[in-house]
């Protein structure tokens, strides 16, 4: 086990910044997962890390040994870290074991290690089926026992979950989450697909245009964003415009109590945004009495266990969203009433993304 941190790295490609500054810390053991959307430089993040894209400042440092930093650049190869890519690229002319073998010193690969790590990853009786017949989420499980093979300080994971279906997808993640967890790996993960980040990690490390706007774990990333973006690219969030009264935001929604977002500095009256999570709006009748205010009904998206009920809300120009149960989803082109049944978080008006 060994902790990785990551220190202020600036990197960038033909002199065009990527990164900047990026520092965050992986302790031993844990799965951090660098989250954000398409050109955030995650991929350039991962390849920092791996010693495969020479930073122009910062460094990287596992278990206290510095990979990279002033006039210091360990060879991928002598760094100890295991790469999970996206495509799995497995050998297609060995077999599942010899793929696992190969990650092993020459001197080790008929030992029983392959057979030991097949069998922590389900695939035991696949150990002599070849790559082309075996499925994606097989190929990627064999993938990581490779990468395992080693025991390596750091496995990186480079969106190794993209390509397969929905159901498939959620299967596999959990698996790789047990092996990891067995083996107490440090391990970063790279992705787009925040239930992804959310559901697998101890820590989510949120890029946006090669800046970090937030590390934490996944309750605080959720729960607490720092910027009105952040609440807006993790897990959607409704944003009404609104002021602030010293500890509520009165808004289209009534007087709905909430936080100031970190650091931010507004006066009572002050022009503010409330976000709040679209579960956390409640609809009920029209006509139900106390707090609220009647909106109509737009749209609803069924999910069977969930619905996505789109609204017109008074006094708000864009429409917004509320999630309920599935067996609670109204029809459009009815009026409810809206609430908030907690509180929000308040940015400046003028903080934009």
């Amino acid at each position: 086990m060994s902790e990785l941190q990551v220190r202020k790295v600036v990197a960038a490609y033909d002199g065009a910044p990527v990164l900047h500054g990026v520092t965050f810390t992986v302790p031993s053991g844990e799965l951090a997962a660098v989250l954000g959307p398409s050109g955030s430089g995650k991929s350039t993040l991962l390849r920092v890390i791996a010693g495969l894209h020479l930073p122009l400042e910062g460094a990287i440092v596992v278990g206290g040994r510095v990979l990279t930093g002033p006039r210091l650049a360990v060879p991928p190869e002598r760094r100890r870290i295991g790469l999970v890519p996206q495509d799995a690229a497995l050998f297609p002319h060995l077999d599942v074991r010899a793929n696992v073998a190969f990650g092993l010193a020459r001197a080790d690969r008929a030992g029983a290690r392959p057979e030991q790590l097949l069998a922590m990853v389900g695939l035991a009786e696949l150990a002599h089926r070849m790559p082309g017949e075996l499925s994606g989420g097989q190929r990627h499980r064999v993938a990581l026992a490779r990468a395992l093979a080693p025991e390596p300080d750091v496995i990186l994971l480079d969106e190794p979950f993209s390509a397969l279906d929905a159901s498939l997808r959620a299967e596999v993640r959990a698996q790789v989450r047990q092996v990891l967890r067995a083996t107490r790996t440090t391990a970063v993960l790279v992705t787009h697909d925040q239930d992804e980040a959310l559901s697998m990690a101890d820590l989510v490390a949120v890029l946006d245009r090669g800046r970090l706007v937030q590390a934490g774990s996944p309750a605080q990333i959720y729960d607490a964003p720092r910027s009105r973006w952040l609440a807006q690219f993790v897990g959607g969030a409704v944003v009404v415009p609104g002021r602030w009264t010293g500890n509520a935001v009165a808004c289209a929604l009534g007087e709905v109590p909430a936080q100031l977002g970190a650091g931010e500095v507004v006066r009572p009256g002050d022009a503010v945004e409330l976000a709040l999570r679209p579960e956390h709006l409640v609809l009920e009748p029209a006509d139900s009495p106390g707090v609220g205010t009647v909106a109509l009904v737009r749209h609803v998206a069924f999910f069977g266990h969930d619905a996505v009920v789109t609204l017109d809300l008074p006094g708000v120009a864009d429409p917004i969203e509320a999630r309920v149960l599935g067996s609670s989803a109204t029809t459009p082109d009815t009026e409810v009433r809206v609430r908030a049944d907690r509180p929000g978080i308040a940015f400046a008006a003028s903080a934009g993304s």
